[in-house]
């Protein structure tokens, strides 16, 4: 049967069937967050219902029923017991169509993306999404289709481990798809020629697109491709984009324009064609039409070994200076002060604030915070770049991954480098639900460990896909540490710090601690820390201070006697400073630097606190060959 899949593509235009989903979904009354699939045991017959009228309409290959039977997907809906079944079922139920109809319409079964992103963006590792498509393709081999069609793949690395998961256990014929954005990009990020260079390399008997766009967008991706192109191509569109009608959505694309410009594919050079999300018999019906006196041009694929056109060869780019903060650790002790942005857009008090800090020689960077407790405030970005051009300091910028999707994390990194910031601290950020905004949604297409990842890909000239950016970036990437974590909380956060530490970081900013021995122990634990640590240190004002960030902060713990401490002294602010001074002084040996934060905004209380470090830590000024 797989001799016949091959024959038929070296004949003609071979013609695909329709979408099954929105067909389910239309005639079954079915809602979008059902499992489809699951259909193939519970209602057979609404299924050969669709296979029958796309057989009917003069389909020659009609797809299985099984785009999302694979296990991470049906193990949300509580069918991961029944994988093999409906996998089966699927052919089987295609096969039986075939048959009433009494034609000789071809099987191919179909295989769809896991349905969760691959790490490091998501919680799905390569072999995991190996072992799931093994299991799947293995089921479908068992039922004997007559090809396997993989589609509407978002991203090349997961079409790959589909595709070698399939090889592991059959020989069948694959048609491989990837589907792409109206930017004429796949959601990963990956060109049409990268995606035609990459799947011709893998062991497949054609390849293509198919949903996400409708026929005139993908006419023009199919001549692109057809430029580099030397396996068959298969351009499966949609009928066009969604609209919502009546709590109904629509497919607006008529069969008459849909099979038009399918036609233009086919005349183009097109192998495969077919229709995707909102297509139904009426398409297919059409397209058949259309393609009735239309034969396959003969396409010259050119070879994969085409003379290269000579390039000019571009030039290495001129090296980027590490920045001060990179070079100073090792060198000194450390001390960065941490500032939140301004709620309006002058900066200028903010600025005043730092003055005196920055003029003393004793500070060599200043964080700036990202939206801390989800209050609206300037970008820290902006506020990074105001303070780097007119207070004369270098940044740390707080980057946080819930507030931003991947796209925009991508551009404010670019971005800031661009504008000589260039030190980021990676960190989850507060949820929404405590700030302005507390509707606001909460974006996690990273973790923090995932965006030192990102951030390290850049400076390897690279993007987490692996396609390159046009000049490597030269970042010193931080992260976060809770010393404060106990038990169960501390175990975890030591996965953590090793997944962020595997991910590339480069140091270490902890939260505001005073117990000296909680330092000792995570130092004795680890080994020493990993990276060079700069440890959180906030000076009390006084014991309803300490009660409250003991009782109401997140990550913060505060000994007994250090609350009685400062309930006991006449003047609980001077108390709450030499409770910090006591701090470092018995533990800056074991860490880098000091991570300071300003009680209730009085910056003047953390040069007090510097000018009591001097006298025991003698290599808080910068030398001069590191200024």
């Amino acid at each position: 049967m797989g001799r016949s899949f091959l024959g038929r593509l070296q004949e003609g235009p071979i013609l695909f069937d329709g979408a099954m989903g929105t067909e389910l979904y239309h005639r079954g009354n079915i809602p979008f967050d059902r499992n489809f699939d699951e259909l193939n045991l519970s209602n057979p017959e609404i299924v050969k219902g669709v296979h029958l009228d796309y057989i009917r309409a003069g389909a020659q290959v009609i797809e299985t029923n099984t785009f999302g039977a694979n296990r991470l997907r049906l193990v949300t809906h509580g069918l991961a017991d029944k994988v093999r079944q409906v996998n089966l079922q699927g052919v089987a139920i295609a096969r039986e169509a075939s048959r009433l109809a009494g034609a000789e319409t071809l099987v191919a079964a179909a295989m769809g993306p896991l349905g969760k992103p691959l790490s490091p963006l998501g919680p799905v590792s390569l072999q995991q999404a190996r072992e799931a498509f093994l299991e799947q393709a293995g089921f479908l081999a068992e039922a004997g289709p007559d090809l396997l069609i993989m589609e509407t793949f978002g991203d090349l690395r997961e079409l790959r481990e589909a595709i070698l998961a399939a090889r592991q256990v059959s020989d069948l014929p694959i048609v491989a798809q990837l589907t792409l954005t109206t930017d004429g990009k796949t959601p990963s990020g990956d060109t049409l020629v990268e995606g035609v260079e990459a799947l011709q390399a893998l062991n497949v008997q054609a390849i293509g697109l198919n949903c996400s766009i409708g026929p005139q967008p993908m006419l023009q991706a199919a001549h692109e491709m057809l430029k580099v192109a030397h396996l068959p191509l298969a351009m499966q569109p949609n009928a066009g984009f969604p609209s919502l009608i009546d709590g109904r959505y629509l497919y607006l694309s008529s069969p008459d324009y849909f099979a038009d410009y399918c036609r233009q594919m086919v005349e183009a050079g097109v192998a495969i064609i077919g229709g995707c999300c909102g297509t139904t018999p009426r398409h297919v019906d059409a397209l058949r039409k259309a393609l009735a006196s239309v034969r396959l041009r003969r396409h010259v694929f050119p070879s994969a070994a085409v003379q290269e056109q000579e390039e000019e060869a571009p030039q290495d780019p001129r090296p980027i200076a590490p920045t001060r903060l990179a070079q100073r650790v090792g060198q000194k002790f450390l001390v960065t002060v941490e500032v939140d942005p301004p709620q309006g857009f002058d900066a200028s008090g903010t600025l005043r604030k730092l003055e005196s800090l920055v003029a003393s020689g004793l500070v060599d960077t200043i964080n700036v915070a990202d939206n801390s407790r989800a209050q609206t405030r300037m970008s820290a970005l902006a506020t990074c770049l105001l303070i780097q051009t007119r207070l004369g300091i270098e940044t740390i910028m707080h980057l946080t991954t819930r507030h931003r999707n991947l796209v925009a994390l991508h551009s404010e990194l670019l971005g800031a480098h661009a504008l000589g910031v260039r030190n980021v601290l990676c960190i989850m950020g507060d949820p929404p639900q405590i700030g302005d905004y507390p509707k606001a949604t909460a974006i996690a297409d990273i973790t923090p460990s995932g965006l030192v990842g990102l951030i390290k890909s850049l400076n390897q000239g690279v993007t987490l896909t692996g396609k390159p950016v046009d000049q490597p970036t030269s970042f010193f990437v931080g992260c976060a540490l809770n010393l404060n974590a106990q038990g169960k909380d501390q175990d975890r956060e030591l996965k953590v710090l090793e997944r962020k530490i595997e991910a590339g970081a480069d140091f270490i900013m902890a939260q505001p601690v005073y117990d000296p021995e909680v330092v000792r122990q995570w130092h004795q634990r680890l080994g020493g820390f990993p990276r060079p640590l700069l440890l959180g240190v906030l000076p009390l004002r006084n014991h309803r201070h300490a009660e409250f960030l003991h009782n109401e902060v997140p990550g913060i713990s505060i000994p007994s006697h250090v609350v009685e401490r400062l309930r006991q002294a006449p003047k609980p602010g001077e108390e709450g400073l030499q409770v910090a001074v006591e701090l470092l002084e018995q533990v800056h040996p074991l860490v880098a630097g000091v991570y300071l934060m300003a009680p209730f905004g009085r910056y003047s209380v953390l040069l007090q606190l510097l000018r009591r470090m001097e006298r025991f830590i003698p290599n808080l000024a910068a030398p001069a060959h590191l200024t």
